[in-house]
């Protein structure tokens, strides 16, 4: 289970095995889509599997998820997506009512992130072979001109902001499945990130780097980005927006918020000149009311990230070995 974590064992055998059998300079730049040339555009192309266990959470489904997950990575290369394809696998005996909620979710979800379903297949395995249903999309939008998004372009310097709040849809999925309650029910940030790359596009098409922190959380993505920029990420961990009710759940679960899954926000690496319009700009729109500046990149201690406590120390924020909470997204 912990191959399929986001952490370092997913990404060995994404580097062990998947690299050396497909090969490829495009594949190897590891983005969360690819950025490819044809006919005179640019489109970025993305692929994704959910397998969230329980189908429906709160805040959301995994006809949703399919939907945002797929948009979201076509965003983390600047590019709005245009078509989705949509394959279903389902499991001998899942009620149909069940697949129409999830249709209707993933097309609902569609709609609102101005994406259509284009083509899909259906597959049906043994009952006890599956569980339930599970979701793969893929999806394609056009990179705007002079738009050049990648981790690997991430500088020293460079300014380093949060859309929002961390942890909230891997603590819902977990409050759901394990039938805990904190006092308050914890929804999901499930969204469409699209409209918010546009605005912080809108002021400068120099983000070096946007990366959404799925499977592993803020600690996984920043890890990434500064490994494939060979340069070092310090954190004012203060800083970073973690919801009382998320830090609460996580000491009681024994997690540690920065490698909680998201499924809405974003972490962006700004050129300092650029950094306050950006951060208006992602403050004026709703999915990013509660943006900050959580740290900046550095030409110290390159690919590691390091954060700043609120006791006035410093600590390593490792990449996550596996998997803190397995079937998230």
């Amino acid at each position: 289970m912990g191959h399929g974590g986001g952490g370092a064992l997913s990404a060995e055998l994404v580097e062990n095995v998947f690299l050396p059998a497909f090969g490829g300079r495009t594949l190897a730049a590891l983005g969360d889509s690819a950025a490819l040339s044809l006919g005179g555009a640019r489109l970025a192309f993305s692929t994704d599997s959910f397998v969230v266990r329980p189908l429906f959470f709160p805040g959301g489904c995994i006809g949703d998820l399919a939907v945002n997950g797929t948009v979201n990575d076509l965003a983390m290369s600047g590019a709005r997506a245009a078509y989705l394809s949509c394959a279903f696998i389902l499991e001998e005996g899942v009620e149909t009512s069940v697949v129409g909620r999830i249709a209707g979710a993933l097309g609902d979800a569609a709609r609102a992130a101005g994406v259509e379903v284009v083509t899909g297949d259906t597959k049906v395995v043994e009952s006890g072979r599956g569980d339930g249903v599970y979701v793969n999309t893929a999806g394609i939008g056009l990179i705007p001109p002079g738009v050049d998004i990648r981790p690997q372009r991430a500088r020293p310097g460079d300014v380093v902001l949060l859309s929002g709040e961390i942890g909230l849809h891997g603590v819902a999925v977990m409050s759901m499945r394990e039938g805990l309650e904190f006092g308050v029910e914890i929804e999901s940030d499930c969204a469409a990130l699209g409209g918010l790359v546009d605005a912080m596009l809108a002021v400068t098409p120099d983000l070096h780097v946007l990366r959404d922190p799925t499977r592993g959380g803020l600690a996984a993505a920043l890890n990434e980005i500064a490994a494939a920029a060979g340069a070092g990420v310090v954190l004012d961990e203060r800083a970073v927006p973690v919801p009382p009710q998320v830090a609460s759940a996580c000491a009681v679960l024994g997690l540690d918020p920065m490698y909680v899954a998201n499924e809405g926000k974003l972490v962006a690496f700004v050129p300092r000149e650029h950094a306050d319009g950006v951060l208006a700009a992602m403050r004026a729109h709703p999915l990013g009311a509660a943006a900050a500046v959580i740290g900046a990149c550095v030409p110290d201690h390159p690919g590691m990230v390091v954060a700043r406590t609120a006791f006035g120390g410093t600590r390593v924020v490792d990449l996550p070995l596996g998997e803190q909470l397995p079937r998230i997204c």
